[in-house]
């Protein structure tokens, strides 16, 4: 006799309000599918999140073109990174008097 050990999957009771068109689709879906309601929107949620682009991605994209850019232009960046220390420390001497 085989017996079957498996973790239950934590579940949220929720309500949601839908149209009556999108409350026909999901009971369409369900029956083609042979599967709960909650499953076929488990999995329209789950096929959407992976198709969206994450939310920083913009950002991430735009940070991977300049870093690009600069080793196109074969920048180097730990001397940028010196020079803009040295600004620092030379602007914060003529703002505060008796640092050098």
């Amino acid at each position: 006799m085989a017996i079957q050990l498996s973790m239950a999957t934590p579940t949220i009771k929720s309500t949601y309000s839908l149209d009556l068109e999108s409350v026909h689709t999901l009971e369409a879906l369900a029956r083609d599918w042979k599967v709960s309601k909650s499953e076929v929107l488990r999995r329209a949620i789950r096929v959407v999140a992976q198709q969206q682009s994450p939310a920083g991605s913009a950002a991430l994209n735009a940070l991977d073109q300049l870093q690009t850019s600069l080793r196109l232009r074969n920048v180097d960046l730990a001397q940028w990174e010196r020079e803009v220390k040295d600004e620092r420390h030379a602007s914060a001497r003529r703002l505060i008097p008796g640092t050098k």
